[in-house]
C-alpha cells in the first residue's frame, strides 16, 4: 500500500518514539488518515501509536480537537493556526507524548489566490516543547501526490520531534 521510503519514514518514528518512551497521535484533514496508516502499517507500532484522528470537516475539528470555531472561521481550516491548536487538541485528547497534524487543500478543487491547491500547513506538537508550524507549497500536481507527500513531511517531523 505504501512505498518504501515512507515505510522507512515511519520505522524511524516509530523507533525514535520507542527509544524515548513516547506515544504518538496524529490529527489528519485532507489525508483522511494516511499518516495513521502508514504508522500502522509498520509492525509492532501498536507500543507506540496511541491513536489517530481524522478530522475533514470544521465540526470535527472543535468537537474532537477542541478548535474553536472562531478561529476556523478566522484563518480558514488550513492555516498554521488550526495546524497548532489540532496538534496540541490531539495531545490533550489522548495519552500520547507527540502528535503532529495536517491540514491543506489537496485538489483538484478549493484552492483560492491566497491558498492555491496544493497548500498543507502541519503542525508538531510535543509535551513540554513549543509546537512547531509550517506550511508547504506542493504545487497542483494531482490529489494522491499532494496527499503522499504531506504523508512524507508529517512523517519527517514526527521524527524530528524526537531529536
Amino acid at each position: 500500500m505504501f512505498s518504501e521510503d515512507v515505510l522507512e519514514l515511519a520505522k524511524t518514528a516509530l523507533q525514535k518514539a520507542r527509544d524515548k518512551h513516547a506515544m504518538i497521535t496524529t490529527a489528519e484533514s485532507c489525508t483522511g488518515g494516511l499518516v495513521s496508516a502508514a504508522l500502522t502499517a509498520v509492525s509492532g507500532s501498536s507500543d507506540v501509536f496511541d491513536r489517530g484522528f481524522s478530522t475533514y470537516s470544521y465540526k470535527a475539528k472543535s468537537s474532537m480537537l477542541g478548535v474553536p470555531q472562531s478561529i476556523l472561521v478566522e484563518h480558514g481550516a488550513v492555516s498554521e493556526e488550526v495546524a497548532l491548536l489540532m496538534a496540541e487538541g490531539a495531545l490533550a485528547h489522548s495519552a500520547a507524548d507527540v502528535s503532529v497534524s495536517l491540514t491543506g487543500i489537496a485538489g483538484p478543487g478549493g484552492g483560492t489566490a491566497e491558498k492555491p491547491v496544493g497548500t498543507v500547513c502541519f503542525a508538531c506538537a510535543r509535551i513540554g516543547a513549543k509546537t512547531r508550524t509550517i506550511t508547504h507549497q506542493f504545487g497542483d500536481p494531482g490529489r494522491p501526490i499532494v496527499r503522499m507527500e504531506s504523508v512524507r513531511v508529517a512523517l519527517r517531523m514526527l521524527a524530528e520531534a524526537f531529536d
